[in-house]
């Protein structure tokens, strides 16, 4: 059985220790690299190709978030999963725009960052459980319309009502009617659980 190969970034050697320890106690799981910073995860990255990278947010010089997109440029498949002390949504949204896949808490059991690699490996998402809890809420979503899977794409670029109607002619009251009509048929109540339904099911792409 081939192993899923991993590579670990966190600027603390205490965590990363502990996350390789983790990973080493899998049989189906082996890390084949580490680094400290997002110049070496990028580096490190290129080098070994892994099938998911554990990343850290705070780190020096380059910072996760520049880490990830770097490395989605130069390989936009890449399965990069958020490992931070840092929750809320706007965290998960920013972490899901620069093309995050998973999305895990230090603080987390590590069950918890087992299961999400799993997840991650199998070409699904994992998120928070209050944002997974709405993404998977239901399956029987009304179709969007033309103009609403536009403004999903505009919105996965991170802009805001005001920057959305500019980009597609439209009043911003016109834009915040669209984003309550996608929410509604998402069954989501925010945007960064829209983006993980979005994902999840196709409608856009990081």
């Amino acid at each position: 059985m081939s192993r899923v190969r991993i590579l670990c970034v966190d600027d603390h050697p205490f965590v990363r220790a502990g996350v390789i320890r983790v990973i080493g106690l899998q049989e189906d799981l082996t890390v084949v690299a580490e680094g400290s910073t997002g110049e070496e995860a990028v580096e490190l990255f290129s080098e070994h190709r892994p099938d998911v990278t554990i990343m850290d947010l705070q780190l020096p010089g380059m910072g996760g978030l520049q880490a990830i997109r770097a490395i989605k440029r130069v390989a936009p498949e890449a399965k990069v999963v958020v490992l931070t002390m840092y929750d809320g949504s706007e965290n998960v949204l920013n972490a899901l725009r620069v093309g995050a896949v998973g999305y895990v808490l230090k603080d987390a059991i590590p069950e918890d960052l087992i299961r999400v690699i799993g997840e991650v490996s199998a070409g699904r998402t994992a998120f928070p459980s209050d944002v997974e809890a709405q993404a998977t809420a239901r399956t029987d979503y009304p179709p969007l319309t033309p103009r609403e899977k536009e403004v999903l794409e505009v919105l996965v670029r991170g802009m805001r009502n005001k920057e959305i109607a500019g980009e597609l002619g439209i009043s911003e009251d016109t834009a915040r009617v669209h984003l309550r009509s996608i929410f509604l048929k998402l069954n989501v109540h925010d945007r960064t659980a829209a983006l993980v339904v979005a994902l999840r099911r196709g409608l856009v792409r990081i």
